[in-house]
């Protein structure tokens, strides 16, 4: 039965897919090439949009390059700049129920999830906006030198590339589109050509509020072209999210010309179980989390750390709560795990699964697509017992609802499995004793360590060490990222710092 509530086009969401936004305007592509994006649920066609070859991404970067070298944007007040991002995200709350749509139908999110998340997409433009009183975009320092007065000025990169992946897009799209305008860049999106949906709102919103010519520039492309864009000359800085490979691409192209950087990338996250906790509440939770997004997080808890001798009874509970999951249409009320992105990522963790059995874990749970549903790319809610941690189930992230148990020996062995990966992006720790999870959350290499579930929290900050990324997004750092420090040693104070 199809329960979709949504339109099946996304042409009756976005008025102009067949252009870019560029300088301002939308523009005729330079090629009648298009990209096409497959509903997860139904896999057809759900938009066909414009696909940007190397003419389209020269003209984006000349109209950024004009407005930040010629215009009025990075000369206006930090409170200008802050009025524009307030009208941004006023603008795309108005649209929240038009992106409610696109998110399902082009990476497989609930729809009652993006519903609820969506109606407070204008949060984060607000909160940089709120930063235009408070950061200290200009302040006095002491200079060694007597009788000479110090100034450190925090000015603008340049001109930003923000290269958006298709699980999260709306989101990660304000977490650098809003500090990088505050902060007095002007902007290249290069959307997912997988999930251009969000991307086609924020330049009709854009459009509708006047941001001024070539601030804001949107275009969707391939990996090919999208390298070009990293190679650009007069393209300052890259702000990337998405897989650890391709951030490594993009930090030896921007090594070459010493171009600045921020890197969000993969994770293989670990959720340490400590003997005090309840296993059926912990098993609950994790139950829970995995179905965000049906996995396809960076910062998902996939590699669950039991002491050997609850082992067997974690998985007991893990493939209760977990199994229980109602897997299907993402516009279902009732659904709890919608499908996988695209074919190819079904393909790919169904690999992994398989490698999974090769290497000798125990699959307790799933492993295969759920059999009462014959169309879509759906992953069943999968478990693996008595996990080794050098596997490639363990090793590798899967971006999938896939779980992986490894039995330890007390919490220093605990510690040491979480902290032996490549990443470091995210981790927590099931414990009554908020003293201990403080401790071991220092031990822990991971950009953010939480407490009895998932967290996560832009607003405190967000990124990894390690080969999870390079920077920091959300709050004050997320701002700082975007800026150059200046020192200035003069012969006095100017009047408007006295």
């Amino acid at each position: 039965m199809n329960l979709l509530t949504t339109p099946t086009k996304g042409e009756d969401l976005i008025s102009r897919p067949r252009d870019l936004y560029i300088d301002g305007a939308w523009v005729a592509p330079s090629s009648d090439a298009t990209l096409k994006v497959y509903s997860p649920h139904t896999e057809e066609v759900f938009l066909e949009v414009a696909e940007a070859r190397e003419a389209d991404v020269n003209r984006a970067v000349d109209a950024a390059r004009r407005a930040f070298d010629q215009g009025p944007w990075r000369k206006l007040s930090p409170k200008d700049r802050a009025a524009y991002l307030r009208k941004l995200g006023d603008g795309l709350a108005l649209r929240a129920k038009d992106q409610a749509e696109i998110w399902p139908n082009e990476m497989g999110a609930l729809h009652s999830v993006a519903q609820a998340m969506l109606t407070g997409i204008s949060a984060g433009y607000h909160k940089y906006a709120d930063m235009a009183d408070t950061f200290a975009f200009e302040e006095l320092r002491t200079p060694d030198q007597p009788g000479i007065t110090g100034i450190v000025t925090r000015e603008p990169v340049g001109v930003v590339a923000a290269i958006v992946p298709w699980n999260v897009p709306a989101f990660l799209i304000a977490h650098k589109l809003a500090p990088a305008l505050l902060a007095g860049c002007t902007v290249i999106i290069k959307a997912s050509p997988e999930a251009p949906g969000m991307a086609y709102v924020l330049a009709e919103v854009a459009e509708e509020v006047g941001i001024p010519r070539g601030v804001v520039n949107i275009l969707t492309a391939d990996r090919e072209v999208s390298e070009l864009l990293v190679r650009h000359p007069g393209v300052d800085k890259v702000s990337f999210t998405g897989s650890s490979a391709a951030g490594k691409r993009i930090a030896s192209i921007m090594g070459e010309r010493i171009g600045r950087y921020t890197l969000e990338l993969g994770g293989k996250s670990a959720a340490i179980i400590l003997d005090d906790y309840d296993l059926d509440t912990a098993a609950q939770s994790i139950a829970g989390s995995a179905c965000f997004l049906s996995g396809q997080v960076c910062a998902s808890l996939t590699r669950i750390l039991v002491p050997e001798h609850r082992h067997d009874a974690f998985v007991d509970a893990l493939v209760h709560h977990f199994g229980a999951k109602r897997t299907g249409d993402p516009f279902d009320p009732e659904t709890e795990l919608g499908p996988v992105a695209m074919r190819r990522q079904r393909d790919r963790i169904e690999g992994l699964i398989a490698r999974g059995v090769d290497e000798g874990a125990t699959l307790a749970l799933g492993g295969s697509r759920p059999k009462n549903l014959n169309r879509g790319f759906y992953i069943a809610p999968t478990v693996f017992a008595n996990v080794d941690n050098s596997s490639t189930i363990a090793r590798e992230e899967i971006f999938g609802p896939v779980l992986s148990v490894i039995p330890t020996r007390g919490e220093d062995h605990a510690i040491e499995i979480a902290n032996d990966t490549v990443y470091g992006l995210n981790n927590s720790v099931f414990t009554n004793d908020l003293e201990k999870a403080y401790t071991i959350a220092r031990e822990l290499r991971s950009g953010t360590v939480g407490h009895n579930g998932f967290r996560a929290d832009m607003n405190v900050g967000f990124g990894g060490f390690k080969q999870s990324g390079i920077g920091r997004e959300g709050n004050v750092e997320g701002l700082s990222a975007y800026l150059e420090q200046k020192s200035l040693l003069l012969d006095g104070v100017p009047a408007h710092l006295r």
